[in-house]
């Protein structure tokens, strides 16, 4: 609820009213101080400050007007409408204090009266609201801005960045007819570390162990999950493990990554211009990575015709490289991978194709977004090789739900499923020494 700006006593405020008792009177009382502040406000003066003391100012600014113009208005009152007046000047809008809780994974507008927002996996409807679908297009404006971009209905579709690396998409009529629309996934500036992931109960501190020992054995690792499972997440804590000696080259669309090592050249893929001019694919930088001697190529999800160079480099002296993938199952993950592979225009053969996939890839990491919000790792399956036509995969770990709780959390375990894969002859080789009980005595009772 919004509340009260004023003190409930029928105190006259410096613009002719009574204490106010109804929304629409709050909102013109808020516009009017909004109207003022722009006015008195040097615009110049924001120009050039970070946003933290652009607020800041705006913040003072509003204070001083405030003063002047609702002099009744006080204590949290008052602070509540100075955040807001800077929320519309320097944020977001009703949805910049959404962006700020650091417990909040995404935001969702579906229209002026319908916000959600996510939190540990699970989305709630917010109390939090526009005026109309003209003010949702003011912030929609103010974010395309910042990228030099643009929406109408010649282009009504935008995926564009905050500045602090949170993904934004934006969609508006005649493409969703009812109301424009905006999506957030906030980017996390508290990078998890495998530990993390281990904590949360993402994976079991075996699999963690196993994992480490895959990336400094340089085997090919594809993480491979649905949409918000924690792909990126994880391959972020993965990366923690490559040798701060190597030179590392990410490729992104859009950048996403933290990687902590000193010598990482990170590039970002760009869309064409109003003018179809300009486009830089991920295959494009993925060829050119080649040429940037690496020694390690993270891809942080591939999407399209860049699989097939990208499984071209694994195969020809970049092992060690890392990448994500949107699907359902391990097997699904290398489907998506081969008709990606096909999108690339060589005429080649489905055998040859899937003969590339099983010398190339070693590791399939599955997770999935269970249905009470939490992430874990469902499976890690090896890519053994080929069966006739097919690649043959191995599971090494299986994820087996048990029920549901009272609460609706989800009962179940992570196990190792007895197998050894064939890569872990490859650990000797660098020296890696794993426990009997990171494979074994894992079986199904």
């Amino acid at each position: 609820m919004t509340q009260s700006w004023v003190q409930p006593k029928n105190s006259l405020t410096s613009n002719g009213r009574f204490g106010l008792d109804d929304g629409e009177d709050e909102y013109e009382l808020e516009q009017q101080l909004h109207h003022r502040l722009i006015r008195d406000l040097d615009e110049t003066a924001l120009r050039g400050l970070d946003h933290e003391k652009a607020r800041e100012l705006v913040e003072r600014a509003t204070r001083t007007v405030a003063l002047d113009m609702l002099p009744n208005v006080v204590g949290d009152a008052r602070e509540d409408m100075v955040r807001r007046i800077a929320d519309e000047v320097v944020g977001l809008g009703p949805i910049d204090q959404l962006i700020r809780d650091p417990d909040i994974s995404e935001v969702m507008v579906n229209a002026p009266n319908e916000v959600f927002f996510e939190r540990e996996g699970v989305i709630y409807p917010s109390e939090i609201t526009f005026r109309d679908e003209a003010h949702i297009m003011r912030i929609i404006d103010r974010i395309v801005a910042t990228i030099g971009r643009h929406v109408d209905e010649a282009s009504p579709m935008v995926d564009a960045r905050l500045a602090d690396g949170s993904r934004v998409n934006i969609i508006i009529p005649p493409l969703v007819p009812k109301s424009p629309s905006i999506t957030i996934r906030k980017f996390r500036a508290d990078r998890y570390k495998m530990d993390d992931l281990v904590e949360h109960g993402t994976l079991t501190p075996q699999m963690a162990k196993m994992l480490e020992a895959c990336v400094v054995a340089r085997l090919n690792v594809v993480v491979s999950g649905g949409t918000g499972s924690g792909k990126t997440t994880l391959l972020n804590a993965l990366s923690a493990y490559l040798p701060e000696r190597e030179r590392i080259v990410t490729i992104e669309d859009p950048l996403e990554l933290k990687l902590q090592q000193r010598h990482v050249v990170s590039m970002e893929a760009r869309p064409s211009s109003a003018e179809g001019r300009g486009e830089v694919t991920q295959r494009d930088l993925v060829r050119n990575a080649l040429r940037m001697r690496p020694d390690r190529i993270i891809v942080g999800e591939v999407r399209g015709s860049e699989a097939f160079d990208m499984l071209q480099a694994m195969n020809t002296g970049h092992e060690g490289s890392l990448t994500t993938v949107h699907a359902n199952s391990p097997r699904d993950g290398l489907g998506r991978i081969e008709n990606m592979v096909l999108m690339a225009g060589f005429d080649l053969p489905v055998a040859a194709i899937r003969e590339q996939m099983a010398s190339a890839l070693h590791v399939i990491i599955q997770l999935a977004r269970l249905s009470d919000g939490s992430r874990r790792v469902t499976s890690v399956t090896e890519v053994a090789g080929m069966e006739g036509p097919i690649v043959t995969l191995q599971e090494i770990y299986a994820f087996k739900q048990t029920g549901v709780d009272s609460t609706g959390k989800v009962l179940g375990d992570l196990h190792p499923t007895g197998l050894r894969p064939r890569f872990a002859d490859k650990f000797d080789a660098f020296g890696i020494h794993l426990g009997e009980d990171v494979f074994g005595g894992g079986r199904w009772g």
